[in-house]
């Protein structure tokens, strides 16, 4: 199944550097930490495009300085002046944090694990790109290392590789203490802490001395070949997971709460007595802008009240009633006011959808099925189609509406998935199929919510096709089928070229 997606964006290396100074300023030191990551990773990843390796230059170890400065409190104008005093490129291409954005990874844990562990000596810290970056120095900062790198783990996503210049393998030879390898996950296959391992035996390195940093305490997953299973259950892992403070975080807000807990099946949602709910939105700008869209729905209408944004999690009052699914007129208005309100930098082009499309529905419905699928939507006049990519609501089933309003409605077009901002036809899509629409009533909803013709029809092949591929690669696979009944019949149907 094709489902996630990195959505890289461009970015102009001087700029951040004054987004860093302004954050800063601000006294937001984790954004600023978020902003350095990010931009330590644009200019590594150029390095890496260029050459085809990773490398110990002068710009990656500015930038990792800048990193680290900002996570020692040190002296972060200094290193900013270093960075900025090289000839750096015009624009470089950044990702998104994860675990930041998407997985309520939090960088203090990140120090609370370094700190626990009875380092012989401080450990030279390598941190996998794109996180990585970040993370390895706030492990570098909390273990007091000057040692830190930054490397990308290349090829098969079960079976990656590090590519590392002379330079940098001779470095790394060099120390003679512990490594620590910092990273999100371990994911499926645990195939990137992985490829840092294998680089570094291969250098002579004994396996005792790696340490490792991930995101969770849980072993890695299915996709993990033997070899490598039994490596993570032999090494030494270093996580740490602060209390609960959420309660405390808000407390000014909701008063004495006696009662915090996780809601069941939901990532980082915390039910704050009988008042009050907060949900993990996203450190930095990501969580900025989920605020933001937070606080238009609710005035139009449309959503919860939001009532603060702290340490990435958005307070909203608890909404109790029954599910109420909003009538053909509010549900057209609904997408209106998102098509007007959410603009969003593109996601998926329409040549990315079709692959997943075609990747999707051979693994559900067999290859000739997936081939007449590419087919079908390869004969559509995309060229007649004019997107108008926003803020899409993504989730639109049913379940979702209660006491009128639209649970859910912030974070789908910023997920870890290859979607992202679309024309508003990928909603009425999704609202046909949720919400069983005849022919008509689909027409009728793109005309109120003024989605792109040619895009819906696009999107009513994708859009089943995602969702099934969701559903079946979360291992549940009753979600799944009406999505893939959807597809079965479309395969039946002759091409509306809208």
């Amino acid at each position: 199944m094709l489902v996630y997606g990195d959505q890289p964006r461009r970015e102009r290396p001087r700029n951040k550097l004054a987004t860093i100074e302004r954050v800063l300023a601000a006294g937001d030191r984790t954004r600023a930490l978020i902003e350095a990551g990010e931009l330590a990773q644009g200019l590594a990843d150029a390095e890496f495009e260029a050459t085809g390796f990773d490398d110990d230059t002068p710009v990656h170890a500015a930038a990792l300085a800048l990193c680290l400065a900002v996570a020692s409190g040190g002296d972060t104008q200094a290193a900013a002046a270093r960075l900025a005093a090289f000839e750096l490129p015009a624009e470089v291409s950044v990702k998104t944090p994860e675990g930041y954005a998407f997985y309520g990874l939090y960088p203090e844990n990140y120090a609370l694990a370094a700190r626990s562990h009875a380092w012989p000596s401080p450990p030279f810290v390598i941190g996998l790109r794109s996180i990585g970056t970040s993370l390895a120095a706030v492990v570098a900062a909390a273990t007091g290392s000057a040692e830190v790198v930054s490397v990308r783990p290349t090829g098969h996503p079960f079976s990656r590789e590090l590519r590392l210049s002379p330079a940098l393998r001779t470095r790394l030879t060099a120390h003679r203490g512990p490594f620590a390898v910092v990273d999100e996950g371990p994911g499926l296959s645990g195939s990137s802490f992985g490829a840092a391992a294998d680089a570094l035996e291969a250098l002579g390195v004994a396996p005792g001395r790696i340490v490792f940093l991930p995101g969770h305490a849980g072993d890695v997953g299915p996709e993990a070949p033997p070899r490598l299973r039994a490596r993570w259950a032999a090494a030494t892992r270093l996580v740490a997971w602060t209390p609960s403070l959420v309660a405390d975080w808000f407390a000014d807000i909701t008063g004495p709460v006696a009662d915090a807990r996780d809601l069941p099946g939901t990532t980082w949602k915390v039910r704050l007595g009988d008042g009050f709910v907060a949900r993990f939105a996203g450190l930095g700008a990501i969580g900025d802008g989920k605020l933001a869209r937070a606080r238009a729905l609710h005035a139009a209408g449309f959503g919860p009240e939001p009532l603060a944004l702290r340490h990435g999690m958005l307070l909203q009052r608890w909404i109790d009633g029954d599910i109420q699914p909003p009538s053909p007129d509010r549900l057209g208005g609904y997408l209106a006011f998102r098509r007007e309100a959410f603009p969003a930098r593109p996601g998926a082009d329409p040549a990315t959808l079709i692959e997943m499309a075609r990747v999707n529905v051979a693994g559900l419905l067999g290859e000739a099925a997936g081939r007449a699928a590419v087919r079908r939507l390869q004969a559509l006049p995309l060229e007649r189609a004019r997107p108008r990519p926003v803020h899409v609501d993504g989730r639109l089933h049913r379940g979702k509406w209660i006491g009128g309003l639209k649970m859910d409605a912030l974070d789908h077009s910023e997920a870890h998935d290859l979607v992202g901002g679309q024309d508003i036809a990928w909603d009425v899509a999704g609202a046909a199929l949720e919400f069983g629409l005849s022919r008509s009533q689909t027409g009728a909803l793109a005309q109120a919510a003024g989605a792109d013709p040619v895009m819906l029809t696009l999107f009513e092949t994708c859009y089943p096709a995602f969702q099934a591929g969701l559903w079946t690669m979360a291992g549940a696979p009753a979600r799944a089928a009406p999505y893939r009944g959807r597809l079965a019949a479309l395969a039946q149907a002759p091409v509306d070229p809208a």
